[in-house]
């Protein structure tokens, strides 16, 4: 697996996990990550969407897990001062080298972008047809467009998003480099909800 040369991010905590194109609605309102926003604005640079390994998303910061998303602000609206409404568009995936805090609490990372492994030669049909049901059952809108159901990281994303399934199950399979394992897991969780038929 190539990986790039190691690059700086601020690192946004949470409690969910974000997928490469998928988006990422944040009501903004801590003075860290309301400076952390204007500067992603301003110099129209990414900021980390990590997982929580420990701690909470407010308050002493948190510890991310290793590895997660770039999130990329896409929209965003100041509705009241000290507040900011973000719509943010997933990109790479990266792997954290080290951490630290600033004086504000704010997270930084040296962090290694992952080469995107390579698609499978098609998309898993199990779990195609599972997603093109669940699009044509809620509708298009919900889901990040372009629709992309013979992209096989877009279904596999896609499936792992909106599947119920903890956090942890989310976060194992934004890790996995192999786009064949990524969709055996999806089929075996499809198994477990009844769903791969």
């Amino acid at each position: 697996m190539r990986v790039s040369e190691p690059r700086d991010i601020p690192l946004f905590p949470l409690h969910t996990v974000l997928f490469p194109g998928g988006v990422l609605a944040l009501k903004i309102f801590e003075q860290r990550y309301l400076e952390m926003t204007k500067a992603c604005l301003r110099d129209r640079t990414p900021f980390g969407a990590c997982l929580i390994r420990e701690g909470s998303e407010v308050g002493t910061p948190a510890v991310p897990q290793g590895i997660g998303c770039l999130a990329t602000v896409a929209e965003w609206e100041m509705p009241q001062l000290g507040m900011f409404h973000l719509l943010a568009r997933g990109g790479e995936r990266f792997r954290i080298l080290r951490t630290r805090s600033a004086p504000n609490g704010l997270v930084s990372a040296a962090v290694q972008l992952l080469e995107p492994a390579p698609a499978p030669p098609q998309v898993d049909p199990t779990c195609r047809r599972v997603l093109e049901q669940i699009i044509g059952k809620v509708g298009a809108e919900h889901f990040p467009a372009p629709i992309d159901l013979d992209g096989a990281d877009w279904v596999a994303y896609r499936l792992a998003e909106i599947l119920p399934i903890d956090l942890a199950e989310k976060q194992a399979l934004l890790e996995m480099h192999d786009s064949v394992q990524r969709f055996s897991r999806l089929r075996h969780i499809l198994g477990t909800h009844g769903l791969a038929v």
